[in-house]
């Protein structure tokens, strides 16, 4: 059984930073990718950034090109997104996503697993 658990949302003051992590357990396959997702109330599910197995290539949103960076534990098991310079406009559930094959990174429909979200709010 897949799990994906996400920790690390908080309140926290514009232009600060916070450092969320995604842990899985029971993925099996050795391809694809590792996202994070977010939704802000009233608004629809957006790509951030993601991660492939393969190779750790990265992929990001425009909107945190710069400001966020994704990584992944040697043991490919844990995901992080390191978040600074946060705005207001970053405040939303914070999901994590793996797929076998994603494309293109941001396509949600393509992943297979979805972690329950973690929440980040972000002060004026």
């Amino acid at each position: 059984q897949v799990q994906l658990v996400e920790s690390g949302g908080e309140l926290v003051e514009a232009g600060g930073s916070l450092r969320l992590s995604c842990a899985a357990s029971g993925l099996t396959f050795s391809s694809g990718a590792m996202s994070w997702f977010r939704q802000a109330p009233g608004k629809d599910n957006e790509f951030v950034a993601a991660i492939t197995w393969a190779n750790s290539r990265t992929y990001y949103a425009e909107s945190v090109l710069g400001r966020f960076t994704i990584s992944r534990a040697n043991a490919k098991n844990t995901v992080f997104l390191q978040m600074n310079s946060l705005k207001p406009e970053d405040t939303a559930l914070y999901y994590c996503a793996a797929g076998r094959n994603p494309h293109p990174p941001g396509a949600a429909l393509d992943y297979d697993y979805w972690g329950q979200g973690t929440q980040v709010v972000v002060s004026p």
